[in-house]
């Protein structure tokens, strides 16, 4: 329904109550059903009150277009402004996204904007600018190109791939011609050193891209020979094309080009930094991992997360401030070390999900900082006065902070770094749930039929035998054997419309990536030339269901079909008896009662 006020923003409308396909037509006054499922209908909606459009009308008179809270809803980007940006990507450009992780949140000096600031205290806009009138050679002047006003442009057209002429002194009959120099045998003896001396950068400035392109095309260097062999073999083993084999080479030119040490392993984030020269990353840092260059100093996402949350003395988004004392950090780094890698020292513990250990690291942030502000300088002064003192009201974020705590001080107990455990006896919160709901069967057989054979397969696999979205994306080829599913200790026979999806998939992905050396079942372009999974949109991006509420309406399907049967509903799909039990209160339920026989119980 609208928010508050008559000129505020409309919301996401609720999903008719009849179909679940299409929105409501109206929020205000409220009605709760689309106009094809409206009480002696359907109706034929009316026209965009705003453009005056007769198709894909959406709610409260407007179009997808026109309602600021459709999915196709398009905008300007919240860190740029760059017009053709979608809701579904939190108005934010590609460029911007990649700008948002390496950057702090503050002022722009030039713009006075609130925005991600670069080491010049400019955003990304005033950036943009400065550039598109920077003299070759020369820094940009940011203060100088947004003093009268700024150029706005389309989002996602400023990084493609640019086309560099090839010099006139590079042809086909010179010794390093484009058509030999990447076979070069290289010297015998090379060798590169991870603890070689580094020569200090005394100004940080960024090489000419026109000056580089024109570099690599004539770089030849003991990196680019020693690997020349290594990056075939590999090209060859995981079926990769030569457009992705030669981007490779250019790559590791370019970085043999703008690194001040030749003989210096490289580090992940020198090869990172050349997003911004159209670099090839990816597959690169691969390539340098196989032939042992590599040294890994990009952190992951917990990591960044974690270093937001606790270590950054300039504070974060969330208003957290003030550094943390140095006991107190080096407590969360032990703990924040043993949750992804584990612990073979008593208390030992297995490595737990990145997924998980955000959570964690979520739900202690702000009681860890409120410690630190009250003048604590160890967790050993923490008590359990202290700890149910801090833990927050919402039953949500309780309950992850009860998780966060009871990890840390189990770790630090264990450790002998605090005299004992503040959160000994204390009493788990109940998480919140909800009631699963049925889906319209109309739009899974739609989904069914779709003409992607990689949205169809999956489908199929979570409407007849409910796999979770973790279980579809890590899915094996090999745990596919004779029409049968081997998925952990559960043996499942395929249904005969999985079955045919399967096949119709198979025969998709050897056309498309006959060489690809990637187990799992689905892959897709970035995947197809590597070993890992594929992302946890793929392949329900542009598909109108969700992995989560399909998996939901079969498990609804089945308890409701067998009367209640838990016991079978566990060894089916896989639950527990608590998520078993979520399923068994709809029984009753007078919405979600399903008509016909039902299966008689064993």
């Amino acid at each position: 329904m609208p928010a508050p006020g008559p000129n505020a923003p409309l919301r996401l409308p609720q999903p008719c109550a009849r179909c679940g396909g299409n929105r409501v037509a109206w929020t205000s006054p409220r009605v709760d059903y689309c106009y094809g499922c409206l009480p002696g209908g359907p109706f034929v909606a009316p026209p965009c009150r705003r453009c005056g459009s007769h198709d894909d009308y959406f709610s409260q008179g407007l179009c997808s277009r026109c309602h600021p809270s459709s999915p196709e809803h398009i905008d300007s980007c919240k860190g740029c402004l760059a017009w053709g940006v979608y809701p579904r990507y939190n108005w934010t450009c590609w460029s911007c996204k990649w700008w948002q992780t390496h950057y702090r949140k503050g002022t722009c000096a030039f713009c006075g904007r609130e925005s991600h600031i670069s080491e010049q205290r400019a955003c990304r806009l005033c950036l943009e600018n400065a550039r598109l009138e920077q003299t070759p050679g020369r820094a940009p002047d940011i203060a100088e190109a947004n003093r009268h006003s700024q150029q706005l442009f389309l989002a996602n057209m400023l990084f493609k791939r640019r086309a560099t002429p090839q010099p006139e002194y590079v042809t086909w009959t010179r010794r390093w011609s484009l058509k030999n120099k990447n076979q070069l045998p290289h010297q015998p003896g090379t060798r590169f050193d991870d603890q070689a001396p580094e020569q200090l950068a005394l100004f940080d400035m960024a090489p000419d891209p026109a000056v580089l392109r024109q570099r690599i095309l004539v770089e030849d260097s003991d990196l680019t020979r020693y690997c020349a062999a290594i990056l075939a073999d590999h090209a060859r083993r995981y079926g990769w094309s030569v457009r992705q084999r030669n981007a490779v080479m250019q790559t590791l030119r370019m970085l043999q080009t703008v690194r001040p040490t030749p003989t210096a392993k490289i580090r992940a984030s020198d090869v990172v930094a050349l997003r911004r020269y159209d670099g090839t990353i990816s597959s690169t840092i691969d390539v340098l991992a196989e032939a042992g260059l590599l040294i890994e100093d990009v952190p992951t996402r917990v990591e960044k997360y974690f270093t937001a949350k606790f270590t950054d003395s300039d504070g974060n988004s969330d208003g957290n401030s003030g550094a943390l004392p140095p006991l107190m950090r080096r407590h969360l780094e032990l703990w924040l070390q043993i949750m992804l890698g584990g612990s073979r020292q008593s208390p030992r513990q297995l490595p737990r999900d990145p997924a998980t250990v955000e959570v964690h690291i979520r739900g202690i942030a702000p009681i860890v900082q409120a410690w630190a502000e009250a003048g604590y300088q160890s967790f050993a002064e923490v008590t359990h006065a202290d700890v149910v003192a801090a833990l927050p009201t919402k039953q949500t974020e309780r309950h992850f902070a009860e998780l966060g705590l009871k990890s840390l001080f189990k770790i630090l107990k264990g450790r002998k770094l605090v005299f004992a455990n503040p959160t000994r006896g204390l009493k788990p919160t109940p998480v919140a749930t909800n009631i699963p709901l049925a889906v319209d069967p109309a739009l899974i057989r739609a989904e069914l039929s779709s003409p992607n054979p990689a949205t169809a397969l999956a489908v199929a696999l979570v409407a007849f035998h409910a796999l979770s979205l973790s279980q579809l994306r890590h899915l094996l080829l090999t745990d596919i054997v004779d029409g049968r599913l081997h998925l952990g200790r559960r043996d499942i026979p395929l249904a005969a419309p999985v079955r045919t999806r399967l096949a119709a998939w198979l025969d998709h992905r050897n056309r498309t990536w006959p060489n690809s050396a990637n187990p799992h079942l689905l892959i897709n372009r970035r995947t197809a030339p590597r070993l890992v999974p594929a992302g946890p949109n793929y392949p329900w991006l542009g598909s109108a269901l969700r992995a989560q509420a399909l998996r939901e309406d079969r498990i609804l399907h089945e308890i409701h079909a067998t009367g209640g049967d838990v016991r079978r509903l566990c060894d089916l799909f896989g639950l527990s008896i608590s998520g078993a039990t979520r399923y068994l209160g709809t029984i009753e339920h007078p919405d979600l009662r399903i008509e016909g026989p039902r299966v008689p119980r064993k």
